[in-house]
């Protein structure tokens, strides 16, 4: 877990995702649609993508990926992403955390 969090710390938005997966494709897209500055790590295309997946499952996320950080705290997968913006709450944690100025 400590991988997850030198990965996360001092960047306003982080997404842990896999190239092949279209939830993750279509969050990236919601969250970069913003202006959001968006950091993404393919876990398939990481050398120690499986070690970093293995401590995304240890944190209770099912499925691994996507994941999302924002503000260094971790928000959940597409579901959680997805109700935050259909709520409306999504911008406001964006620019709370400083990933885009409007």
């Amino acid at each position: 877990m400590e991988s997850v969090k030198k990965m996360v710390a001092e960047k306003p938005v982080v997404m842990f995702s896999k190239s092949k997966c279209c939830m993750c494709h279509t969050i990236k897209t919601l969250i970069s649609s913003f202006g959001a500055n968006l950091t993404v790590y393919e876990l398939d295309e990481l050398p120690n993508g499986l070690q970093v997946e293995r401590a995304l499952l240890m944190l209770g996320l099912r499925p691994s990926v996507p994941a999302v950080f924002i503000g260094q705290e971790l928000i959940g997968g597409a579901n959680e992403i997805m109700s935050l913006h259909l709520e409306g709450n999504l911008v406001a944690l964006l620019m709370k955390a400083k990933a885009l100025w409007l």
